[in-house]
């Protein structure tokens, strides 16, 4: 046992309860959700990936809850595949971290940008979404969800993102 290894002490029994009860405690008393959505978008079409689902009404991007356990990355990575049969090839861009009072006052969702991606076949509908596709970007649908209209705007314009989705 080097010198280093005998300097460190090794958790107690009552720091190991301590430390588990405090992360009990903040996690009742500050429970907070997060999701992540994906702006996927195809430069050479200037066009946007959009979805509709069957349970919430408008147009939105592609995205869901993290589940525990799971990166933000892994997160939109099985979202995409499942919401539009996209797979993201290399390392989206992390573009900004909203807070979705709307959803809950607890909420909070990151944006990520893909660019670099391939679809293996249009997304057919299913029980979770209604329909699914690519829009230009001078011609998004109608019934596009505010949020997500300002996000595309936000990412496309370079404006500056605001806190609330």
């Amino acid at each position: 046992m080097s010198r280093s290894d005998a300097e460190v002490p090794r958790e107690t029994l009552e720091a190991r309860l301590r430390r588990r009860a405090f992360h009990l405690y903040f996690r009742l008393r500050r429970p907070m959700t997060l999701g992540v959505r994906g702006l996927v978008l195809d430069r050479a079409q200037n066009s946007v990936f959009l979805i509709r689902h069957t349970y919430v009404p408008g147009w939105q991007l592609p995205g869901g809850g993290v589940e525990t356990g799971e990166t933000l990355e892994q997160a939109l990575g099985h979202e995409l595949r499942e919401e539009g049969n996209i797979v993201v090839e290399g390392r989206p861009r992390l573009f900004a971290v909203y807070f979705n009072r709307h959803a809950s006052p607890r909420d909070h969702v990151a944006l990520y940008v893909v660019e670099n991606f391939t679809q293996s076949a249009p997304k057919a509908a299913d029980r979770e979404i209604a329909e699914a596709g690519f829009f230009s970007l001078d011609r998004l649908p109608e019934g596009i969800t505010e949020g997500t209209r300002r996000r595309i705007r936000e990412v496309v314009e370079g404006l500056p993102p605001t806190e609330d989705w």
